[in-house]
């Protein structure tokens, strides 16, 4: 044993000759590998020796180097991970990757008369962690609107909030998760299945029972009049006859019909004359309608600025006037509606009167750019913030129909300037807006021409089966 080195001393004489082969084993594999001599392989085993010192039988050359180097390679060797022959690296995380621990949720319902604090105790939290969420995260007041029936949902874990969940709509959940010593805010949404729905229908008596027996919702009819309602006149240009054709998707989740989405083409047909309309959603997310060659349906001003409401008194220079009883200018049109009815702005512009004036009672002056002027008289009361200098958006509720100053009767008394001179609101020619510009031609094209064919298609389907129908009714 003296003659062994003392790296060597109380290894098993067996154990060596083992580590010895195995070391020349790898070191012959090694130099075949990395050697560029070009080596036969199928070498026969004469050729081995050539490849070491010849050394006298039953003696054992193992330096301590030797046998540090080959037990390092053994170790290498040993601990490699198998191959599993995936060259993509997305492919081998998602191999390797261990499934997330599902997450143990804990619901509580609002009942009538909640409020956060009660919610937290009963999940098994505190006012602390009630305050810890909502002070990290301006988000989180949100939270205070909560209504009865609707349902929190919360992660806690080693006694902590982890995250918050509670369904705002249908569609949308609000997400508070715990990011270190805050939360962080985000809102879940779910994209519902959409399918094509058209309906169309023709006026006997007024726009919304033919839209009902058309199957429209009411909010539908309304979307409808506000998009046609640059060219029609709902309360004066209506004829028994005229027709209309609506196509829009419904919206639903879990195959349940949850809603409709907006309109997405239209026609109105209108003492004989047709309007068309699609839906174009712009490059910056905004969303309008034009007409199928990308004319805005929208102009600079709405022909009546009060919903349904009808004509009391027309645009008369020579009228008698109904409380002064004597010839009296009625420089505007009077629509009777009944006090309280919203008062919207005819177009976008600048207050520059919000008071009383005279006769006219409270009333609201817009200025629209520098040739057009609006004048809304005997309101109510007046829109939330609408005072001297503010600026208002086309639709804006501005005041509310009532019978201040010299009125008979709840009505709004309107009337409509250009370049100074009173004009008649109701025959006014209306600007346009922009239309689709030319840098957005071709996408509005891409986009919207499906939808035309796609109504074409619905509607010839509906015809198809409503001639079946007839001819199985027949038979």
């Amino acid at each position: 044993m003296k003659d062994f080195p003392k790296t060597l001393r109380g290894f098993p004489l067996l154990n060596l000759a083992m580590a010895a082969g195995l070391g020349f084993a790898l070191g012959a594999m090694a130099f075949m590998g990395d050697s560029k001599t070009d080596i036969p392989q199928t070498a026969s085993s004469q050729d081995a020796p050539e490849l070491i010192d010849q050394q006298p039988a039953g003696q054992v050359a193992l330096s301590d180097q030797t046998l540090t180097a080959n037990t390092l390679a053994i170790t290498e060797f040993t601990a490699e991970p198998v191959n599993l022959d995936i060259t993509d690296q997305q492919a081998k995380s998602e191999a390797f990757a261990l499934p997330e621990p599902a997450i143990d949720w804990h619901s509580e319902k609002v009942r009538s008369g909640d409020n956060l604090s009660l919610i937290f105790k009963r999940a098994g939290l505190n006012d602390s962690d009630l305050h810890e969420l909502v002070s990290s995260c301006k988000e989180a007041k949100q939270l205070r609107r909560i209504h009865p029936g609707q349902t929190i949902d919360f992660h806690i874990a080693e006694g902590k909030l982890q995250e918050l969940r509670y369904q705002t709509d249908q569609l949308n959940t609000a997400s508070f998760r715990r990011d270190s010593e805050t939360f962080l805010a985000q809102t879940l949404t779910r994209e519902p299945d959409l399918q094509p729905s058209y309906h169309e229908g023709t006026i006997n008596s007024s726009l919304f029972l033919a839209g009902q027996n058309a199957g429209l919702s009411d909010a539908l009819i309304m979307e409808m009049a506000n998009i046609f309602g640059w060219d029609v006149d709902f309360v004066l240009d209506i004829r028994q006859g005229d027709s209309f054709k609506v196509m829009y998707n419904e919206e639903f989740l879990d195959g349940k019909h949850i809603g409709n989405g907006p309109i997405l083409a239209a026609e109105f047909t209108n003492k004989d004359k047709t309007f068309k309309a699609v839906r174009y959603t712009h490059e910056n997310g905004s969303s309008h309608y034009y007409t199928p060659d990308g004319d805005s349906m929208r102009k600079e001003f709405l022909r009546t600025p009060v919903d349904f409401a009808r004509i009391s008194s027309h645009f008369n220079l020579r009228r008698k006037h109904p409380v002064l009883n004597r010839i009296r200018a009625h420089k505007g049109t009077d629509y009777a509606a009944p006090r309280g009815t919203p008062i919207r702005a005819a177009g976008d512009g600048k207050i520059v009167h919000a008071g009383r004036k005279g006769g006219y009672g409270k009333a609201v002056i817009i200025k629209h750019g520098g040739a057009y002027k609006t004048l809304y008289a005997h309101m109510s009361r007046y829109g939330k913030n609408i005072k001297n200098g503010k600026r208002v958006k086309q639709g804006q509720i501005i005041g509310y129909v009532g019978s201040t100053g010299l009125a008979t009767g709840p009505h709004l008394h309107y009337e409509f300037y250009v370049n100074g001179r009173v004009r008649n609101p109701v025959t006014v020619k209306l600007p346009k807006a922009r239309s689709i510009p030319k840098s957005e031609a071709t996408r509005f094209k891409e986009l919207t021409q499906p939808m035309l064919v796609q109504m074409g298609d619905l509607q010839a389907a509906r015809q198809i089966a409503g001639l079946e129908k007839e001819t199985s009714n027949t038979l």
